[in-house]
């Protein structure tokens, strides 16, 4: 039998050291709040009417079962809010989005949101923590930010798109969601 060399023992701790780290990556990181997302760059961008694109179209089904269509919600403004729940910037937009949502709804403002790494149970326990109003359908296929393409980064999460009555993007918001922004965002396209 031959004897392990030096070289050979720290070869072996590392990859072990290494094997350690790689499969902590594939665990639920729910309790790393801080840490493993990646944001949007706090952009804002309001879009002239005659400069809109065509009306976006997606669909799905929500964490309740419920059936979405976002050609359901055309003659209102909608605010759609891209999150995950072990996103830092989601979980500190999430109390002022709540507030926002219920603020807009005798206005006709609808909110949806698009969860794009959640299963059900962090998805659900994330919206029941801070009480969200409104729905967020799953996209861990990511159909849906397929059909938001150009829209919205695929790696720039929070993001928040409003859409005026048309369905057409009228302001986003990469990044999280200043409240004051986003507010008066929505005042503008409700207004027109």
């Amino acid at each position: 039998m031959t004897r392990p060399t030096r070289r050979g023992v720290l070869a072996g701790g590392a990859l072990a050291a290494v094997s350690t780290v790689l499969a902590a990556c594939g665990t639920d990181t729910s309790s790393r709040y801080d840490t493993g997302y990646v944001a949007g760059d706090g952009v804002s961008q309001e879009i002239d009417a005659a400069d809109r694109g065509e009306a976006l179209e997606f669909s799905g089904t929500t964490y309740e079962g419920e059936a979405f269509d976002s050609h359901d919600h055309l003659g209102s403004v909608l605010v759609v809010n891209v999150w995950y729940a072990s996103c830092a910037p989601c979980r500190e937009e999430a109390p002022n989005l709540k507030a926002i949502a219920e603020d807009y709804a005798d206005q006709g403002v609808s909110f949806i949101g698009v969860n794009v790494r959640d299963e059900a149970g962090p998805a659900q326990a994330f919206e029941k923590k801070f009480a969200i109003p409104y729905p967020s359908l799953p996209d861990l296929d990511a159909t849906i930010m397929y059909a938001l393409r150009g829209q919205v980064a695929p790696n720039a999460v929070p993001s928040t798109l409003v859409l005026d009555k048309q369905g057409r993007v009228a302001a986003r918001i990469s990044g999280a969601a200043d409240p004051s922004t986003l507010r008066a965002m929505i005042d503008r396209v409700v207004a027109e």
